[in-house]
């Protein structure tokens, strides 16, 4: 087992998951500490890795594509204090980090965990029900259904219409975005038989934010939603898509030689990190048997 504890949370890697745990230190961001604690199992990672700074370093995990709703709904945009896959390391714990990056990595490869997208969510998402104020607006999720509220902030389109209520089944897609400069952020719901998009300003189906402190709390409600939403693996492309009435067009096979070269490149890795003395014989052993057994 590895764990590396800091002001900013607590990190527990037993084989098999992280524990991923706020702390309590002011600097904290608002969402990570609503969020709580997180388990990622290993099959969500796609790698691990730290970064040494001179006041400070930072440890970060990688999520496979597709496996965690919150990541999907905001686009990875959640910055450093709201980022629960980030944890800033004190100088004196350099080493201990250093050694949580190994232990996951020795793992990732062990259990030979691939690195690309997964067709289904491997974790949860936010519980429901939920209830955030932030912009111009207040969205409560009860798991079935949006509802959106307008303060006396909201445009007067929008308050004019009064409260909007959004089946989960009428929602097509979920999409937060911060502000940046001067460019204000928004909570979107794209929802079916909708007109074109409008500015979230005036858009009914979207809370215009604008970069306050509880914005990020927004994105938990799009990950709510992202996570009861189809995967997006399981929505066909629209280029895959065949005339009215036929089945999407298959996707070709990888072709044999990608993956061969793949399997080569991911023995040279083997031989680094065993010549770097991470992995001991009987690990790289075991390692190179089961890539040999794939080629």
């Amino acid at each position: 087992m590895a764990e590396i504890i800091q002001k900013d949370g607590t990190w527990v890697f037993d084989g098999e998951a992280l524990r991923l745990t706020p702390g309590r230190d002011k600097n904290v961001g608002l969402l990570r500490r609503e969020l709580g604690e997180l388990l990622v199992p290993l099959a969500a990672l796609a790698g691990v890795s730290f970064e040494q700074g001179k006041k400070s370093g930072r440890l970060r995990l990688r999520l496979r594509d597709g496996a965690d709703p919150l990541v999907h709904a905001t686009g990875g945009r959640l910055t450093e204090p709201h980022d629960p896959y980030q944890l800033l390391v004190e100088p004196d714990r350099y080493g201990v980090a250093e050694y949580f990056v190994d232990e996951v990595r020795n793992a990732l490869l062990l259990d030979q965990v691939p690195s690309g997208p997964v067709d289904a969510y491997l974790l949860p998402g936010p519980s429901v029900p939920l209830s955030v104020s932030a912009g111009d607006g207040i969205a409560h999720f009860d798991g079935e259904q949006v509802r959106l509220e307008w303060k006396w902030q909201a445009e007067d389109s929008k308050s004019a219409a009064g409260p909007r209520t959004l089946p989960l089944a009428d929602i097509v897609a979920v999409e937060w975005q911060p502000s940046a400069g001067l460019e204000n952020g928004h909570l979107r719901f794209t929802v079916r038989a909708a007109p074109g998009k409008v500015p979230p300003k005036y858009d009914p189906n979207a809370v215009e934010l604008w970069g306050f402190k509880k914005d990020p709390l927004m994105a938990l409600v799009a990950a709510a939603v992202q996570a009861r939403l189809p995967h997006p693996a399981a929505r066909p492309a629209p280029e895959d898509a065949g005339p009215p009435g036929e089945s999407p067009a298959p996707k070709p096979a990888p072709a044999a030689e990608d993956d061969h070269d793949a399997l080569l490149r991911r023995l040279r890795e083997l031989g680094d990190l065993h010549r770097s003395g991470v992995l001991t014989d009987e690990e790289f052993t075991l390692a190179k048997q089961a890539i040999l057994k794939r080629m």
